[in-house]
């Protein structure tokens, strides 16, 4: 029997709760902790770890979990080339990738960062290396150095098998250890990436109605090598 996709919404987004915690239970945990809580503490969290480690992930879970709250608060991210003004009635700042931030971004930065402490305003912030590694301004690093750290680690991959098949049930699809067996060889073993690549490849199984399979991923990368 086939397993087709079906044309019908699923929620794929970010969240605490489809994050594979494996390696990095204590910092699940704390962010979980953080967003339940009534009143926050002023003390930052920062999270940093290599690429496909689930930093964005997690910062997008937090957002959501913020929206769903009706909470306001502030975004901002390295592709951000004019960083809004902080808010007051913001309940917390997320700073994705801050190892990215021009100089216009870290003033901006370190202006939320100054902001936060005067309203009660909670910082949490991401970025691929320690705070006393990062190439920021000094007054920025060391804000981002005051308060809970957590380096993320690195899924197995067998824990990045889990992850993939986990989200391609989440959309009404199968994949086969064959396939995952053919996307290990094909593409970098980055969690970011490959999940980028299942949502192409959702995108395709859905266009030509064809079961996941290894011939249906090679004939998508024909033709995405012919377009590129």
């Amino acid at each position: 029997m086939q397993q087709f996709t079906l044309d019908v919404a699923v929620d794929i987004s970010p969240s605490l709760d489809n994050f594979l915690q494996t390696g990095n239970e204590a910092a699940h945990q704390h962010l979980r902790l953080w967003l339940d809580a009534k009143q926050r503490p002023p003390v930052p969290i920062y999270l940093w770890g290599e690429s496909g480690t689930g930093k964005t992930h997690l910062l997008h879970a937090l957002e959501r979990g913020l929206t769903e709250r009706g909470e306001s608060f502030g975004r901002m991210t390295a592709d951000m080339q004019e960083p809004p003004s902080f808010n007051p009635a913001w309940r917390a700042v997320l700073m994705d990738d801050v190892h990215r931030y021009n100089s216009i971004q870290q003033h901006a930065a370190f202006n939320w960062f100054v902001n936060s402490v005067t309203v009660g305003c909670s910082v949490v912030a991401t970025g691929d290396a320690a705070p006393a590694a990062l190439m920021l301004r000094d007054d920025l690093r060391s804000r981002l150095g005051w308060g809970d750290i957590f380096v993320l680690q690195a899924l197995s991959d067998v824990a990045q098998r889990e992850v993939l098949k986990q989200s391609a049930h989440a959309r009404g699809l199968q994949l086969t250890d064959e396939v995952l067996d053919y996307m290990s060889t094909r593409f970098t073993r980055d969690l970011g990436n490959l999940m980028q690549w299942l949502d192409k490849l959702d995108q395709y199984a859905l266009q030509t109605k064809r079961a996941i399979t290894v011939p249906l991923l090679k004939q998508m990368l024909d033709n995405f090598d012919q377009l590129i």
